[in-house]
């Protein structure tokens, strides 16, 4: 609604590496060309876990964005901005945990989860538990149309959903609501008029989905209403009061089929990652002490594909003619362990040599980045205004 706005945001954790890659920006990559996109760094998400460490934030911003840049996120594309930068993410947060019910947070999946992960820190704190909320605030100040998530982040989107349904519920009845919907469709001509109500009509009445979308459509085409007016339109279309904060939905985005150097998830804190700015003596060095099948204990002993880490790599980076050389020689012992891990080393060494290349001008004058950063938090901030205006306006903020 408004706009097919994508939002997605990641925490500071510094360099990035393959994982981070294969797994979202490389989709990031894809949908900045097809959708006007919101990328953030979740600075104020990171102290949700690390606050009693604040010093190591600020450089894994920096570290973080450039990585984004070199990859490919593009700021004539995209808008990049940081999360801390743009205050009514937090008053939003604030206003919507006066209406959230405290069931619905400690019910989110991931929050016993990740306390039962983190052991080791003090997570009885309020930000963790509401860090889903926050979360929805980013996304929903937007009014944001997608958020890309895999499988794990689903639940999250749907919370995000709930809220701005309760918000819209009870904030959305204003006084002499049907009069001031009638009103605004006046605004768009009578021809229009006459078109959105008879579709409003075959939706209501007859569940008509197309009538949806053709009205939908109908509105987003106005040049001439206001924010107000549209929610309002948005609104009487479905049946209920102004649609002030849009439900967004989920644009799933395929997990990462790439493993860490170990076999399990790619994770600095399993110490098995390749970062995208990383040596290349330092990868080539990774990857040949790679663990393989245990069974190939001799060059001589035939192994499994399956069995071997280093065969996910050649899922990711190898043609088929490279994976039907590596199982044929795998599995009659005719190549050894360390020929078949060149290729992948070749790979992975052509994937990320334009990413560094990419990377050193912004290294080299960081205020390249703050510059891309500011200006990605100023037009953020416009959009986050605009939101912020019609939530003060519906919840009786906005005092003469």
């Amino acid at each position: 609604m408004y706009q097919e706005r994508i939002v997605s945001g990641m925490r500071p954790t510094g360099a990035l590496h393959l994982g981070h890659l294969h797994g979202a920006i490389k989709n990031w990559v894809r949908l900045q060309a097809e959708y006007p996109c919101l990328f953030f760094v979740a600075d104020w998400h990171a102290l949700t876990t690390h606050y009693d460490t604040p010093e190591v934030i600020e450089q894994n911003v920096w570290d973080m964005v450039i990585d984004w840049l070199a990859a490919g996120i593009d700021p004539a594309q995209a808008v990049l901005f940081l999360q801390s930068r743009v205050p009514e993410h937090a008053e939003l947060h604030t206003l919507l945990s006066m209406i959230t019910p405290l069931g619905w947070l400690e019910r989110v999946p991931t929050y016993k989860d990740q306390q039962e992960k983190l052991s080791d820190r003090d997570l009885s704190t309020y930000g963790f538990l509401g860090y889903p909320l926050l979360q929805s605030a980013d996304v929903l100040i937007y009014r944001a149309k997608y958020v890309p998530v895999g499988e794990d982040q689903v639940p999250h989107i749907e919370f995000m959903r709930e809220i701005a349904r309760r918000f819209n519920h009870v904030y959305g009845k204003e006084a002499g609501f049907e009069d001031k919907a009638r009103a605004a469709a006046r605004k768009m001509g009578s021809k229009k008029a006459k078109l959105y109500d008879q579709l409003r009509t075959r939706y209501q009445e007859q569940g008509d989905a197309e009538a949806l979308a053709s009205a939908r459509a109908l509105l987003e085409e106005q040049q001439n209403l206001s924010v107000g007016d549209k929610e309002r339109l948005f609104g009487y279309l479905e049946g209920g009061g102004r649609m002030i904060l849009v439900e967004p939905d989920v644009l799933l985005t395929e997990s990462s089929r790439l493993p860490g150097l170990d076999g399990s998830k790619m994770s600095k804190s399993y110490n098995n990652t390749i970062a995208l700015r990383e040596d290349p003596e330092s990868i080539k060095k990774k990857i040949r002490t790679m663990p393989t099948d245990p069974a190939r204990v001799k060059r001589s002993d035939p192994g499994d594909p399956e069995k071997c880490p280093v065969w996910q790599f050649h899922l990711v980076y190898s043609d088929q003619k490279t994976k039907d050389w590596v199982g044929q020689g795998c599995r009659s012992a005719g190549i050894g362990c360390l020929e078949c891990k060149q290729p992948v080393i070749d790979a992975v060494l052509a994937e990320l040599a334009p990413i560094r290349d990419r990377a050193q001008k912004y290294m080299d004058d960081v205020t390249l980045v703050k510059n891309i950063v500011a200006d990605g938090c100023e037009k953020a901030q416009k959009l986050a205004q605009e939101t912020m205006r019609e939530v003060r306006d519906a919840m009786g903020l906005n005092y003469s």
